[in-house]
């Protein structure tokens, strides 16, 4: 852990440059009151000084261009000795083929295979936004702040407790989504894990005369 740059708000509005509040809300996903207590170091309903988290530093630096690690050193949570370069970076690869989720935290990133939980700090990476993209590409969707999930492992969607297994009899691991997600992801979940699981989708048709996905039915033949 290192020490925030003096006036480090300061510095996220000279970041912003001369993007409006609304505009960087935009590119971020933040909100623009949020962004301007975050320049002001401070929450104007409570007066509390306010630090913003990785998570958010990785939305500021795509909306404003900035490396992330960079970010995450000038706000405090790395110093220059904790991050990896070169070769070293190299040792932190991991095959996300084998991956079911990825847990995101302040300093590890935690990887859950079906056998092995491995764990490696986040300045391990090179490039945290390259790494978002990464995952993405692996089939993998943010259900939650720090929770990424491979929807190629999933075998069994439990849409009323919001829980998704990785096994088709729903008693081993397991994580749970919000209902937010759910929504969200509703139909793509449900077709993955037929595939995943061989098995067939139904479908209905609504007042409109196109077709809705309703549910698995059973086996391929």
């Amino acid at each position: 852990m290192g020490q925030p740059v003096p006036e480090f708000g300061k510095f996220l509005e000279s970041l912003r440059g001369s993007l409006s509040l609304r505009e960087a809300a935009r590119k971020s996903g933040l909100s623009h009151a949020y962004i301007r207590d975050l320049e002001l170091e401070r929450n104007r309903s409570t007066n509390d000084r306010i630090t913003p988290s990785p998570d958010t530093l990785q939305k500021l630096s795509v909306a404003y261009g900035y490396p992330y690690t960079e970010l995450m050193i000038k706000a405090g949570h790395l110093s220059n000795g904790d991050v990896v370069t070169g070769s070293q970076g190299a040792k932190a690869d991991i095959d996300l083929n084998e991956v079911r989720f990825i847990e995101i935290g302040m300093k590890e990133i935690v990887y859950h295979s079906e056998n092995l939980d491995t764990t490696l700090s986040v300045d391990s990476l090179l490039d945290f936004s390259s790494f978002l993209d990464k995952l993405e590409e692996y089939g993998f969707r943010k259900m939650d702040t720090d929770l990424y999930v491979s929807f190629n492992h999933v075998r069994k969607y439990d849409e009323r407790r919001g829980k998704l297994y990785f096994d088709e009899e729903g008693k081993g691991a397991h994580v749970t989504i919000s209902a937010l997600r759910q929504k969200k992801y509703h139909d793509l979940l449900v077709r993955h894990v037929a595939n995943n699981t061989n098995k067939s989708l139904e479908f209905s048709f609504g007042k409109n005369g196109k077709s809705q996905l309703a549910h698995i039915i059973e086996d391929n033949v």
